[in-house]
């Protein structure tokens, strides 16, 4: 790297920060529920199932709203969209903490899936629009790290509120926080702030002619197979994000502090990994390679957390190396998205491909409830295994980019 591309300028410095905060401001409230389940079953009288539906619900939402946000993100430009989202989740999930039985949760999700649904559209494409290529493995990593973070101090968090206060306040203040957040970006709008009409979408209609339809994009084989990436990554990940609580204290003879601990250090073992991972992504064009390494060492680890009869301690240390591996693969993993997305298309490229994260998230509660309500939580290290197994094959085939 020379010194031009060493130097950050002030512009992307800031543009990059406040992503970063509204990437983790979706992140901590997505895992805001999990260290509460056991509190909410015994004071809802519901099952793990059920619960687990309340994230169905949330994430279908989220991956249907995402393609329409990506859509208009190109459209009218992705700091309104950004803004807006950051604002409705915050006073959605603060909202669920005064839900007066489990019903009412079930719209609350809903709406909270809804702001949930930007950020991914919107967050990668302003970073694509304002910072320069030969940063941008390095910026999306930040944007990643900024959302492992929340991942991280989410469920600390929200175990720490709801032991001393309970979970209705719990969701309400961190809810409400988040909020908060959302008008200090909205005072800081300046540094989100893109022309729909300018930078690349332009370019493509000047040089290239009309930039692709919606349809168009759906169309492409390396759109659809980045989508298959994203869901069975996320099938993973939903697994041991919001259910290895649970299956760690019933089935592997952890306490509860020890299996929060567990999902804290997942999201440090990633954000350290995505900090190598956008280093190694700005200095090698075979981001496949790296994408299939990753997939397969968390692939490995994940089974050996799920066989292995071991103290608790180490479990939990191995769920932390999943993390890792599969932070390694991130940054890489958003260059190859970014690498499929035509000139004026990043919004709905970004948009389609990261549905696939929230339909994923949208199955795999459901399959991990199930898991749990009948006594099976080894079970649910196995089922976050498989897909990440799978998802190799569908790094190898992103790497070809759109004709």
């Amino acid at each position: 790297m020379n010194a031009r591309t060493a130097e950050w300028p002030a512009g992307e410095v800031s543009t990059i920060g406040a992503v970063g905060v509204a990437h983790f401001c979706s992140h901590f409230l997505q895992l805001a529920l999990a260290p509460l389940f056991l509190m909410m079953r015994a004071d809802l009288g519901v099952s793990f199932f059920a619960l687990g539906a309340v994230l169905a619900v949330f994430y279908l939402f989220s991956g249907v709203g995402q393609v329409t946000a990506g859509i208009l993100v190109d459209r009218f430009g992705a700091h309104r969209l950004l803004l807006g989202g950051v604002l409705l989740q915050g006073t959605a999930t603060a909202a669920m903490g005064l839900a007066p039985h489990y019903a009412v949760l079930l719209p609350l999700a809903a709406l909270a899936g809804l702001g949930n649904s930007v950020y991914h559209p919107a967050d990668l494409s302003i970073l694509s629009h304002k910072v320069a290529p030969a940063r941008l493995g390095r910026a999306f990593a930040a944007h990643v790290i900024a959302g492992s973070i929340g991942f991280a101090l989410s469920p600390l968090v929200s175990a720490a509120i709801a032991t001393t206060f309970g979970w209705r306040t719990a969701l309400g203040a961190m809810g409400l926080g988040v909020a908060v957040l959302g008008l200090v970006l909205l005072v800081c709008r300046k540094a989100l702030k893109t022309d729909p009409e300018q930078g690349a979408a332009h370019s493509a209609k000047a040089a290239h002619g009309p930039a692709p339809t919606f349809f168009q994009v759906l169309a492409m084989p390396v759109v659809l197979t980045a989508f298959l990436y994203f869901l069975l990554t996320s099938i993973s990940l939903s697994g041991i994000q919001s259910f290895s609580i649970v299956a760690l204290k019933e089935g592997f003879g952890a306490t509860v502090a020890l299996a929060t601990l567990a999902v804290a250090l997942y999201q440090c073992g990633n954000a350290a990994g995505v900090a190598l991972g956008g280093a190694v992504a700005d200095r090698t064009a075979n981001h496949h390679l790296i994408a299939m390494g990753g997939l397969a060492m968390a692939c490995a680890l994940a089974l050996l957390a799920a066989m292995l009869v071991v103290p608790p301690e180490v479990t939990v240390g191995l769920v932390a190396l999943v993390g890792f591996a599969m932070g390694m693969t991130t940054p890489s993993r958003d260059v190859l998205v970014r690498s499929a997305a035509p000139a004026g298309a990043t919004g709905k490229v970004f948009g389609v491909v990261y549905s696939g994260y929230d339909i994923g998230a949208l199955l795999g509660p459901l399959m991990f409830g199930l898991m749990l309500d009948h006594h099976l939580p080894r079970l649910v290290f196995v089922g976050a295994a498989i897909p990440l197994g799978l998802a190799v094959l569908t790094a190898f085939a992103v790497r070809r980019r759109p004709q």
